[in-house]
């Protein structure tokens, strides 16, 4: 290996993982962002073990299928001032996604992603490329989970769309031509 490459190599591996504060509709911006087939948003925190436990699974899900046209969302529930330990859980992971720290009401943002989600951690929603919710996990979430849940929105994006259909036109009238 040339010493540019390791050099490259060094580089990326130890590189910062950016992670922004955000309100809801920063974070919902990202999420319907256009380009995406299926949009996963995973909720977790620094001090939540499931979250961490489950961590290595999404983002592994996130890689194998990123040129498919998953997109991923982290959203963590740490405090602002916890950022530096956010991106270092992250970057040790090599998650190389969209990742927050959650700013603003929490009910409203519950209530964004599911009304029917109470808050507990972790929690994972599944949106189409069009940010419509398709699916939610409320607790740990498995690379089985993801792929059968996402399986479907990239079959769907995958469909040749039908293109519209004209309205029927009139026969043509037996008038009589006029003469000029």
């Amino acid at each position: 290996m040339t010493s540019a490459l390791l050099l490259a190599t060094v580089m990326a591996a130890e590189a910062p993982v950016q992670v922004e504060i955000a309100d809801l509709p920063a974070i919902m911006a990202a999420v319907k962002a256009p380009g995406a087939a299926a949009v996963l948003v995973n909720v977790w925190a620094t001090w939540c073990e499931p979250c961490r436990q489950e961590m290595p699974d999404l983002v592994r899900f996130y890689r194998e299928h990123r040129a498919q046209g998953v997109r991923m969302v982290l959203v963590s529930a740490d405090d602002e001032d916890q950022r530096a330990q956010v991106a270092r859980v992250l970057a040790g992971l090599r998650f190389d996604g969209v990742a927050f720290i959650k700013r603003g009401d929490d009910m409203a943002f519950i209530d964004a992603l599911d009304p029917s989600w109470k808050g507990s951690l972790p929690a994972t929603f599944l949106f189409d490329g069009r940010g419509t919710r398709s699916q939610s996990w409320h607790g740990l979430v498995t690379y089985d989970d993801l792929r059968a849940g996402v399986s479907g929105l990239l079959d769907k994006s995958k469909k040749p769309q039908k293109p519209p259909t004209k309205p029927p036109t009139k026969p043509p009238t037996n008038q009589p031509r006029r003469e000029r």
